[in-house]
């Protein structure tokens, strides 16, 4: 009976991978870093995060799940409530929906499919900072924090990649 209650817990943890993973790394997107005006330029490691995630495993990713990483996100920023949320379920939305897109694709499709999101999430966000905040965001700090994420990309999924084979093989 023990046996069998540990085998579910083990099975419930793993499959909370992708929820933990994307936890951290909404953390690690407030690690403050000796870099100048780095809050403008930081990459959008959730994104990235939720992306990868729902591209490969949906069935973990569910919408609550990025609705609570988004809201998360959103007390921690600063920003108003429910845009994080928003953002991100459109994402998942998306990705959801050209799922067969994105199947069995080489990365670098799926990495295309990223940077084409990516763009119109810092789109989304810039417009609704100026309609929000009526801050207009300099091209250049757009441009730089699009590179920098699309271009750090490879190097977060490659870390997701690396914990999906090594906690969700079974799960």
């Amino acid at each position: 009976m023990k046996t069998l209650a540990l085998q579910r817990f083990d099975v419930a943890i793993r499959r909370a991978t992708p929820f933990m993973l994307t936890l951290f790394v909404v953390l690690l997107k407030f690690v403050p870093l000796p870099v100048p005006d780095y809050g403008l330029i930081a990459p959008d490691f959730v994104l990235m995060a939720v992306f990868y995630w729902t591209v490969h495993r949906a069935d973990l990713m569910r919408p609550a799940v990025v609705f609570v990483v988004g809201l998360l996100d959103d007390i921690l920023s600063g920003v108003p409530l429910g845009l994080s949320a928003l953002t991100l379920l459109l994402v998942h939305w998306t990705i959801v929906s050209q799922h067969r897109a994105f199947r069995s694709r080489s990365f670098a499709i799926i990495w295309c499919g990223f940077a084409l999101i990516a763009v119109g999430v810092q789109v989304l966000v810039t417009v609704l900072a100026l309609v929000i905040g009526g801050a207009p965001v300099q091209p250049i700090v757009f441009a730089a924090k699009l590179a920098i994420t699309v271009g750090l990309y490879p190097a977060l999924a490659w870390v997701m990649g690396c914990a999906q084979r090594a906690f969700l093989v079974e799960a």
